[in-house]
């Protein structure tokens, strides 16, 4: 994603700091389809696609579903002084410096912009009641850091919340409230949403208590958003502000699909841009919170990225559809199968596999302990494989979705041979073998080809690289014209590029 895309996606929508509302920047089995409206008694299910004043049906049975949540962090704000620089300059960016005009000073906090200097740190979202019991699904962001939570429904009744398990890895988290025969949003199937139908976002943007804003499904599946590490988001042109956080998506039914995440912005305001964390991703990981108290993902032990068409070609595919694995861990459940290194999987549990993101996304989702079918395309020929899916730990990557582009040379690098010393400096693990990249000249070949200095170039065409002496033979040998597949370690994690003389 260039810079510029990702200073513009403004994660975090949701927590308003004591003192200024606080913009962040920036980070699964199917969910069962439930058919009812909204709970508790008995669920109700809301017709299908109704006329426009059919829209106030909707908000009246889910926002008293729709909490506010307010955090103390037990972290005094002096001065800003507590605040990290990147946050506060986006605090000043939406609205203005202490001495200037802003956006709209009226709105800085569930405290009000009165407070005083030298109280507790907090912050404010949403939230939504999904069980009569007390459980609310939030986002992370909204009770990262804090040592008290209060949720407060939009009929003034108050709680004291517990956290039960966060997962930054998706911007997730469930709290609990002691309550019975509370109003619960019931779960939808976020899987049947299309691009074009109506849903609803429902909040407390700017600390205004259960806002109802209208909009559609703008597309599906958003991911390389750089907000979290797992993104299979839903984009909508609702209306989500500052608050919204861990707020209802819901579709005509009243049914919850979406948790309210970030929005697109330049100014940290609403631009028509919102995504949420669909329900098919949201369902199992707060049923596994709840159960384990932490989340429980598949794990296959394999590096992988995307394919470019030139490196499609060098591996025998015909389009540049699948996940190329760049790397193999040593005993994990993908070694145990007789996955390789250079391997192209196209089919995962018999769907197919469109890209590295779509095999990530499969490959969490499932079962541990499952015995998973896969297809890989392997010198030029298909083949099946059988792999048992681990549990990933929590220091597990379990993919590196990293692409290289065509059209270099090797022109412009400098290397040297790696000795073991230089190898533990650029976290390489094992036995160290390939020559370093030392230098790379401004606008070369090799700066174009994307190799920076610090990597480690391990094979040309699938050679192996041992020394200078070797790179220099297999990179003489290259006739121009040629497509050339390069194997690299970057920061200890395995990389094909490919680059043309």
């Amino acid at each position: 994603m260039k810079k510029s895309v990702q200073k513009a996606v403004i994660a975090s929508l949701a927590s308003a700091a004591v003192g200024a509302a606080l913009i962040w920047g920036g980070p699964s089995l199917p969910a069962s389809h439930a058919s009812g409206g909204i709970q508790p008694a008995a669920a109700t299910a809301l017709p299908v696609a109704p006329a426009a004043n059919g829209f106030t049906e909707v908000a009246k049975a889910v926002t008293p579903a729709v909490v506010n949540i307010t955090t103390v962090t037990g972290e005094k704000v002096a001065d800003g002084r507590k605040i990290p620089d990147e946050l506060r300059d986006r605090m000043e960016e939406f609205f203005g410096g202490p001495q200037g005009p802003g956006g709209p000073r009226g709105f800085r906090g569930p405290h009000g912009p009165g407070e005083p200097r030298g109280h507790r740190g907090g912050g404010q979202g949403s939230g939504v009641i999904v069980s009569p019991d007390g459980y609310v699904l939030t986002n992370n962001h909204v009770i990262d850091g804090a040592q008290e939570v209060t949720v407060t429904l939009p009929d003034k009744r108050e709680f004291k919340g517990t956290i039960v398990g966060a997962d930054p890895k998706t911007d997730l988290a469930v709290v609990k409230i002691d309550g019975q025969n509370l109003p619960a949003v019931v779960w939808g199937d976020a899987g049947k949403l299309q691009v074009g139908e109506y849903v609803l976002a429902v909040g407390n943007p700017f600390g205004l208590n259960s806002t109802v804003t209208l909009g559609i499904v703008s597309a599906l599946g958003r991911g390389r958003m750089g907000i979290t590490q797992y993104e299979d988001f839903i984009q909508t042109d609702a209306a989500i502000n500052p608050g919204n956080s861990g707020g209802a998506l819901v579709n005509t039914r009243g049914e919850l699909v979406g948790i309210n995440t970030a929005i697109f912005s330049q100014t940290g305001g609403y631009q028509g841009v919102g995504f949420a964390v669909p329900t098919s991703m949201s369902k199992p990981i707060y049923e596994s919170l709840i159960k384990n108290g932490k989340v429980v993902r598949g794990y296959l032990g394999v590096g992988i990225q995307d394919l470019s068409q030139d490196l499609a070609k060098s591996f025998g595919i015909k389009n540049a559809k699948g996940a190329l694995v760049s790397d193999v861990k040593d005993d994990s459940p993908a070694d145990q199968a007789g996955l390789k290194q250079g391997d192209v999987i196209t089919a995962y549990q018999g769907a197919p596999v469109e890209d590295a993101v779509a095999l990530q996304r499969l490959v969490t989702r499932t079962g541990v302990g499952t015995k998973v079918p896969v297809k890989v395309v392997r010198d030029g020929h298909e083949k099946d494989l059988t792999v048992t899916v681990g549990e990933q730990a929590e220091t597990t990557k379990v993919a590196k979705a990293d692409a290289g582009e065509a059209d270099y040379a090797f022109a412009g690098v400098a290397v040297q041979d790696l000795d073991r010393e230089t190898a533990k400096e650029l976290g390489i693990k094992g036995k160290a073998q390939g020559v370093v990249v030392t230098g790379v000249e401004p606008e070369s070949g090799a700066e174009k080809a994307d190799l920076m200095t610090g990597d480690v170039i391990r094979e040309i065409n699938r050679q192996p690289v041992k020394s200078v002496k070797e790179f220099e033979k297999a990179s003489s040998a290259i006739k121009k014209g040629e497509n050339v597949l390069i194997l690299i370690n970057r920061h200890g994690n395995a990389l094909f590029l490919t680059a043309k003389v």
